[in-house]
């Protein structure tokens, strides 16, 4: 089967929608979208995310089921350089860095500052929600492998957020999500494919094909969103820094 992992268009925080950017980004989307033969659709309660979807639903006459759990991946931490409490992921890489716990898949949500969050407890209803489903469609989570009850080659996608996405997909390969969040970028309306490989009869494992692509955008001269990226050179006073 075939699994595509959407984040939304460039979006309006203030407003949990998008902006005039990206509803273009949406529409340009909405236009690869519909050439797929996509079996269902799974969206986010977000506003910016629902609304990206919209296009493409609206096309082909059909819905997508909201589930809570593909909210953004949002658990409140104190990071070491702020008053305040970004969302877990949210640390400068010399920090978390430092932390070799952050890097191993079954380790990564162990230090204090995450444990004080119940950054595991969110992780682990995440990834048991989206297992479950999994199991709908045949594939039932067996260890770090998939056990195929029902080989398919359905197509099923969920429009979220990079964050959630990062999850995800961490989760899939097995890979700690932290590594993901500081190591991948996913412009708005980018879109992630994995598809399940089961190269022994019964047992199953996800693969990426592609991650961020905005092809959608280029083919319409639309230049990516700098949404989720930092400052190339610190001293690009333009760009964001934090």
């Amino acid at each position: 089967m075939k699994i595509l992992i959407i984040r939304h268009g460039d979006p309006d925080y203030s407003i949990d929608s998008l902006t005039e950017k990206g509803w273009k980004e949406a529409e340009y989307l909405a236009d690869r979208m519909t050439k797929l033969d996509i079996k269902d659709f799974y969206v986010s309660p977000h506003g910016r995310a629902k609304d990206t979807a919209s296009f493409t639903l609206q096309r082909l006459g059909r819905t997508a089921t909201e589930c809570k759990w593909l909210r953004e991946f949002a658990p409140k931490i104190d990071r070491p350089d702020r008053e305040h409490s970004p969302v877990c992921w949210d640390w400068l890489p010399q920090d978390w860095t430092k932390d070799e716990d952050f890097y191993r898949y079954d380790r990564w949500y162990e230090p204090r500052r995450m444990q004080d969050g119940h950054v595991k407890e969110e992780y682990e209803w995440v990834t048991e929600q989206f297992d479950a489903l999994l199991a709908d469609y045949g594939y039932v989570r067996d260890g770090h492998l998939y056990r195929v009850e029902r080989a398919n080659t359905d197509t099923i996608a969920f429009f979220c957020h990079f964050g959630l996405g990062c999850v995800l997909i961490g989760h899939l390969i097995g890979v700690s999500p932290m590594v993901l969040w500081h190591g991948l970028c996913a412009a708005p309306t980018s879109v992630a494919l994995l598809t399940s490989e089961e190269r022994r009869k019964g047992i199953a494992s996800f693969r990426m094909n592609e991650y961020g692509d905005i092809s959608h955008l280029y083919v319409k001269d639309e230049p990516p969103a700098f949404s989720a990226r930092f400052c190339e050179c610190y001293d690009n006073q333009e760009e964001r820094h934090d």
